[in-house]
């Protein structure tokens, strides 16, 4: 009896412990699903965010865009402001030259007076003119019929620009230069050349480029009466003459006469070339001395002397080598009056004068004039020998000892004496042989004054 209620009572017990263990079981479910629940509730918050974050960017794209309409609008209106001046003053213009030749006829053709010159008609008439013209500039005494163009002449004095380039931020006086400006970026070039195929930005350089053709050199130099194909060269070329160098480097002091030879020196201080060649990848400070070192790799050589058939792939160099044929030396040295073909060659030799021998070499300290000249010496310490002759496998560090070693294999013999007619094939020989005719014999000197009487005792014992 009693075993029976005993297992009565753990069955009892057992039931119980199923029931706790059934409703912790439901209880962690619920847990479950409280944190799925709250997961969901978090996710709900979370797009909540995001959708109220694309609503506010689609409103900021909105405000952007139409910004942007008004810009341009603000720009169109801009523009047609400016043509609308512009063609204001153009009809000024024409009616000013219709009112003095109006003017002019009445004076010239009035029966029984006596006509007035063409200069007197011509002022009278420009001071009654000027008088219709209520807005003078205050800087240079211009006038003008409206206050809008005094304005955009008044920029002309302040410097102002507020017209930027999006692109790059350069600014412009004018809407319209900007407008010819951002071509650049486009790549737009709708204004081509019949004869040559070059594409312009610009109705205005089209028109530059074609007097390359037609070989027009409109504006002259007042000073050495030399004459250019735009206005533009002539100015930068005036500079020539007055010494000018407005633009100063800030890292080294060194001033230039053009912006643009500033900018491009200003490179050389942080070493950076941002034009690479991919044929041996040397980089550049500009895209122009890239396209000139690729002629290297080409073999391009555009440019052919109209004397000789030399060819050359540098206009520069065409023009200095042309001096030859010419005779023509123009760069004076102003201490001996030596006289070069080229200012670079001038520049080299007024270091003869001063002494000056900016290029050091850094393994040995030795300094030289030149810089090609330490480049040459450097390959003393490198070894290398970069000339190799196409008949042997002899090498050479200068190109000049190559060609001198070439000859040997040719025959060639270039260097003839005046005075016999023998020929050498290298220079130094040449002269060493002069001196036969100077009775000028260096490596033979006569025994027969000698104190010691040596020669004359050799002769005595051949006898």
């Amino acid at each position: 009896m009693e075993e029976s209620e005993e297992s009565e009572e753990l069955r009892e017990v057992k039931e119980e412990s199923e029931e706790l263990r059934e409703v912790k079981e439901e209880s962690e479910e619920l847990r479950e699903v409280k944190e799925e629940s709250e997961e969901l509730k978090e996710v709900k918050e979370e797009s909540e965010e995001l959708r109220e974050v694309k609503e506010e960017s689609e409103e900021l794209r909105e405000v952007k865009e139409e910004s942007e309409e008004l810009r341009e609008v603000k720009e169109e209106s801009e523009e047609l402001r400016e043509v609308k001046e512009e063609s204001e003053e153009l009809r000024e213009v024409k009616e000013e030259s219709e009112e003095l030749r109006e003017v002019e006829e009445e004076h010239h053709v009035q029966p029984g007076g006596k006509p007035l010159s063409r200069s007197k008609t011509k002022q009278t008439f420009l001071k009654k003119r000027r008088a219709k013209k209520s807005f003078t500039c205050t800087q240079c005494g211009n006038s003008f019929t409206t206050k809008q163009c005094l304005e955009r002449h008044m920029r002309i004095h302040t410097g102002e620009k507020p017209f930027s380039c999006d692109q790059c931020g350069k600014s412009f006086k004018r809407s319209e230069h900007r407008k010819e400006h951002i071509k650049i970026h486009t790549g737009e070039k709708p204004f081509s050349c019949d004869q040559c195929g070059n594409s312009f930005t610009s109705k205005h350089y089209l028109n530059d480029h074609m007097r390359i053709h037609t070989g027009e050199k409109p504006f002259s130099c007042d000073q050495c009466g030399k004459t250019f194909i735009c206005s533009s060269v002539l100015k930068k070329h005036l500079t020539v003459h007055t010494e000018e160098k407005p633009y100063s480097c800030s890292v080294c002091g060194k001033s230039f006469s053009r912006r643009q030879h500033l900018h491009r020196h200003e490179k050389t201080h942080t070493g950076v070339g941002e034009y690479m060649c991919f044929e041996c990848e040397k980089t550049f400070i500009t895209a122009a001395s890239l396209k000139l070192h690729q002629r290297i790799h080409t073999g391009e050589k555009p440019y052919k002397c109209s004397h000789c058939d030399k060819r050359f792939s540098h206009s520069s160099t065409l023009k200095t080598h042309e001096r030859i044929h010419t005779g023509e030396k123009p760069f004076t040295c102003d201490q001996c009056g030596k006289t070069f073909l080229s200012s670079s060659d001038l520049k080299t030799h007024l270091r003869v004068h001063t002494k000056e021998k900016p290029y050091s070499c850094s393994v040995c300290g030795k300094s030289f004039s030149q810089l090609q000249t330490l480049k040459l010496h450097q390959r003393i310490h490198t070894g290398e020998k970069p000339y190799k002759c196409s008949h042997c496998d002899k090498r050479f560090s200068q190109s000049s000892t190559l060609k001198r070693h070439e000859r040997i294999h040719t025959k060639e013999k270039l260097h003839t004496c005046d005075q016999c007619g023998k020929t050498f094939s290298i220079k130094s020989a040449l002269k060493l042989h002069m001196k036969i005719h100077t009775v000028e014999k260096p490596h033979h000197r006569s025994l027969r004054s000698r104190p010691d009487g040596r020669e004359q005792g050799r002769k005595n014992r051949r006898q």
